[in-house]
């Protein structure tokens, strides 16, 4: 997936714990990615049990000011009400639950910030990342699929 490419050329992901990213992971730790928000057991929970956008705004300044900027027009001065519709549909409609992640995801954003005002842990996670999910590379995956699916000999390589 899209991610993998980006961590095989030293991206240092930024998500949640599900799909690709939990493969991933378990790849690179958590000193080489950046995880937020809901696990997806946690996600189904709060599905089942009705999720209240309008409370965790309450509970979320930061959010507040977001969403306050974006109605206010902030981004699109000429067009005010151009994201109206995003804005109700997170706080009426959330089924991705992107409310209850902000506060997570602000404060992760803000561990990558630190991390990147600190060159030399930046590319040691970043060098780290890339040699972690070598198992992720297209040549790992060729070899196998050849002895395991297409059942012939991968080619070696070698001189004219």
């Amino acid at each position: 997936t899209g991610n993998m490419k980006f961590a095989l050329n030293g991206a240092l992901t930024i998500g949640t714990m599900d799909g690709a990213n939990i493969e991933l992971h378990e790849r690179v730790g958590d000193d080489n990615m950046f995880i937020f928000g809901l696990t997806a057991d946690q996600v189904e929970a709060r599905r089942r049990t009705g999720n209240s956008s309008e409370d965790l705004i309450a509970a979320s300044p930061v959010l507040q000011e977001v969403l306050a900027s974006v109605e206010a027009g902030v981004f699109s001065p000429d067009e005010p009400d151009r994201y109206r519709g995003l804005v109700n549909g997170l706080r009426y409609h959330d089924y991705f639950l992107v409310c209850a992640d902000f506060d997570d995801y602000f404060a992760t954003q803000r561990r990558i910030a630190d991390l990147w005002k600190r060159p030399d842990d930046w590319w040691r996670a970043s060098i780290l990342n890339t040699a972690n999910v070598g198992w992720f590379s297209s040549d790992r995956s060729i070899r196998e699929y050849a002895n395991l699916v297409w059942n012939v000999p991968a080619y070696q390589g070698g001189g004219s």
